[in-house]
């Protein structure tokens, strides 16, 4: 099993290789790539030592699995090249995600929809995987109108340059910004780029990845993203409005029961999600569960996980699990 990490030096490339490690996946034979100012480097996994090389060797060692997360513009070039030759492409950016002809996949959603013929499957984004993960279990029992989240999430989805930022801002240090203002003791309205709307792309990537990922394009999403300076772990504050009343024990009791989804929410023992707990975990944390009280069968929650983990590498390593086991190679 020849694995390819394409954007292997990168923060989520990082964290791929841990993930690869601690689940047990069965590599035989590791491909770290990188950019070239990177190609040559050695990487350290499971004991063994291997060279980073470029993207055309990395082709040429036809893979069986290239996990990408090395930025849209690369995945756009190189994984069909990959695709060509019949490696299977996991694609952590937004290349591919809104590509009718690609599925976009959180396993234990909807990894039913692959086949043998998906040569490139998109990984969604952070946020959307956390809010799905609690609200798919929720869609199917109630069905789901509408949907309003305020996101505020960690420095770390924009990558080294941001945490970069705000370790020299902690530090009274002056250097590159990742932001077009500071980040230390503020937050900042603005995910990614803003498209024409006035929304950004981060928060457009909500309301189209929501859509696609639970199949239903009726379900109403608007909303609000904002950078805070944690340095690990979004967090979600989502306003659910259902067709169907509900029961709150109940709906602890389905997202108790749900795989992938811890439930903290005793108020008595001040019991809740946050960042600082989810960090390094894998698992998507829901609590402050509680009728909204200005409207019918409408619910508020809180979600938070790890943008590293689940919203970008666990989840995409879960995905090549599923091809392994279900012999979609």
């Amino acid at each position: 099993m020849k694995i390819a990490v394409v954007g292997a030096t990168g923060m989520v490339g990082e964290v791929m290789l841990n993930v690869l490690k601690e689940r047990n996946f069965p590599v035989t034979e590791l491909i770290p790539v990188a950019s070239e100012k990177s190609v040559g480097k050695t990487i350290a996994f499971s004991g063994k030592d291997y060279t980073v090389v470029s993207l055309a060797t990395a082709v040429s060692l036809r893979p069986d699995i290239a996990l990408f997360s090395a930025g849209g513009n690369t995945s756009l070039e190189w994984a069909p090249k990959f695709a060509e030759i019949g490696t299977t492409v996991i694609d952590n950016s937004s290349a591919w995600r809104m590509d009718q002809t690609k599925k976009l996949i959180v396993p234990e959603i909807n990894a039913s929809q692959l086949s043998k013929n998906d040569k490139i499957i998109a990984n969604p984004n952070c946020s959307t995987i956390q809010m799905v993960m609690a609200l798919a279990p929720l869609h199917k029992h109630y069905k789901i109108k509408r949907i309003i989240v305020s996101t505020y999430q960690s420095i770390s989805g924009t990558g080294v340059k941001a945490v970069k930022q705000l370790e020299n801002e902690l530090a009274g240090i002056k250097g590159e910004m990742a932001y077009p203002y500071p980040i230390h003791q503020n937050a900042l309205p603005h995910c990614d780029i803003f498209e024409e709307n006035g929304y950004t792309k981060e928060e457009m990537k909500l309301v189209r990845e929501t859509q696609k990922i639970l199949d239903d394009k009726t379900i109403a999403v608007t909303a609000t993203a904002v950078r805070i300076p944690t340095a690990g772990g979004h967090s979600e504050s989502v306003n659910v409005a259902f067709e169907k009343d509900f029961d709150l024990t109940e709906i602890r009791n389905i997202l108790s029961n749900t795989p992938g989804v811890t439930v903290q929410d005793n108020l008595n023992e001040n019991s809740y999600p946050m960042p600082i707990y989810a960090n390094g975990k894998d698992d998507v944390f829901v609590g402050r569960i509680r009728r909204d009280e200005s409207q019918p069968n409408t619910l508020n929650m809180w979600i938070v996980a790890d943008n590293l983990r689940k919203g970008a590498a666990t989840n995409t390593v879960q995905i090549a699990e599923y091809l392994v086991e279900n012999n979609l190679l």
